[in-house]
């Protein structure tokens, strides 16, 4: 019987009612302030791992993860990617042209990179043939100067599918009459969208069009390569110059973007650490709570001290209520986290068409609703978190009633 005695005692005062009302009211709010603190971590943390899935996937979707490229120029491309393709980890892999430009008409000028590609290659390593609002990539064909351009680009140009568009190159042209920017009328045959940046600065074009402008012959630019996990890219990528040889270099996709990653990877450890905050406020306040506790039952601590509880198991009953006070509000927190994790999507749409307001302006943050990704091993982190601040808050409190002389306390009763 005294074995079960901690448990007993300690969930029978749980469930009593307080004399002292201020006890009563210290436990609950430190239930409800775990339960806050649990819910908002959790769903501060999916919302942070949405966002960070929606860039590695929009972004480095059209972002090679290696570039392979030749300081002499790549004629032979074909046999070079088929070589790679059989490498480990590579999945993918298509030639390609970039030549920064200036698309100009009607007075509206706009900056932009413009990839040549290979329409029947592209889809290994990109995800744009998914993404296209107007055309296709097969309206790419060698010498009919098409183009198609990202949506924001296409939207300050003024153009749409059909459009002429002009192209200025950062390169000059002798001719008899002077020296003149070489350019090149393209018509828009499609518009993609992705929901990022690069719906503003991107634009492609045949690979065969671009050779012809950049002046390259049969060469292309360089190879771009899709790898089956974005984190190994730089490994993979110096494996793949050792194995070329020193004609070639190549560059990953950490050069162009790794600091927009390591951003939010900072981002999230450090709003994770601050909300841990919040938790560890709310279980310390459990040691009020057992403080208290334990001073206004220190004649019940001394009478069971009498018919044999020995001091570990007078610890024992104030380590379980603190407990069960602390699981309740881990509890009911980890459910309302998770549902709102599921749902802050449709949550948040319905508060904008509710209150005709938009949160987040794709203009702006490039993305138009709020993403989420419940992980369940933050879930578990963030309960382990709790459980265990909350374990330490109940052990000082404990070890105080645990002191408690029971001759001390029944000379006065």
């Amino acid at each position: 019987m005294l074995d079960r005695l901690p448990f007993l005692v300690g969930l029978r005062y749980v469930r009593a009612k307080r004399r002292n009302h201020f006890i009563s009211f210290i436990s609950l709010t430190s239930m409800l302030g775990l339960m806050l603190g649990v819910a908002v971590l959790i769903l501060v943390l999916s919302v942070m791992n949405g966002f960070d899935h929606e860039l590695r996937t929009r972004i480095l979707g059209m972002v090679p993860h290696t570039k392979i490229e030749s300081r002499s120029g790549l004629v032979e491309w074909e046999s070079l990617a088929s070589e790679l393709v059989e490498r480990e980890r590579v999945i993918g892999a298509a030639p390609y042209v970039e030549q920064q430009g200036m698309f100009s008409i009607n007075g509206r000028n706009q900056g932009a990179m413009v990839n040549g590609i290979h329409p029947d290659w592209e889809n290994q390593v990109s995800i744009i043939g998914e993404h296209m609002r107007q055309g296709s990539l097969d309206d790419l064909k060698p010498g009919e100067w098409n183009v198609v351009l990202g949506s924001m680009l296409a939207r300050q140009l003024g153009v749409g599918a059909g459009d002429r568009v002009t192209l200025l190159v950062p390169e000059a042209s002798i001719t008899p009459a002077g020296v003149f920017p070489r350019l090149k009328r393209f018509t828009v045959s499609g518009i993609f969208s992705v929901g990022a940046d690069l719906d503003a600065n991107l634009a492609y074009a045949h690979i065969e069009d671009m050779q012809t402008l950049a002046r390259l012959g049969e060469a292309v630019g360089g190879i771009r390569v899709e790898l089956d996990d974005l984190f190994v890219a730089g490994q993979v990528t110096q494996d793949i110059i050792n194995d070329l040889g020193p004609n070639y270099r190549g560059s990953d996709w950490t050069y162009s973007h790794g600091n927009l990653f390591q951003a939010i990877q900072m981002e999230k450890r450090m709003i994770a650490l601050l909300l841990t905050v919040i938790i560890a406020v709310a279980a310390f306040n459990i040691v009020s709570t057992l403080v208290m506790v334990v001073t206004d039952k220190r004649a019940d601590i001394a009478i069971l001290r009498t018919i044999g509880a020995t001091p570990r198991s007078i610890m024992g009953i104030f380590i379980v209520q603190g407990l069960a006070i602390g699981v309740m509000g881990i509890v009911i927190g980890v459910l309302i986290g998770v549902a709102l994790a599921l749902t802050i999507s449709d949550v948040i749409g319905w508060v904008e068409a509710v209150l005709g307001i938009q949160f987040l302006d794709a203009g702006v943050y490039f993305i138009s609703d709020l993403p989420s990704r419940l992980y369940w091993g933050d879930v578990s982190r963030i309960v382990a978190a709790a459980f265990g601040l909350t374990f330490l808050s109940t052990l000082y409190p404990a070890w105080r009633a645990a002191r408690v002389q029971p001759a001390d306390v029944l000379r006065y009763e």
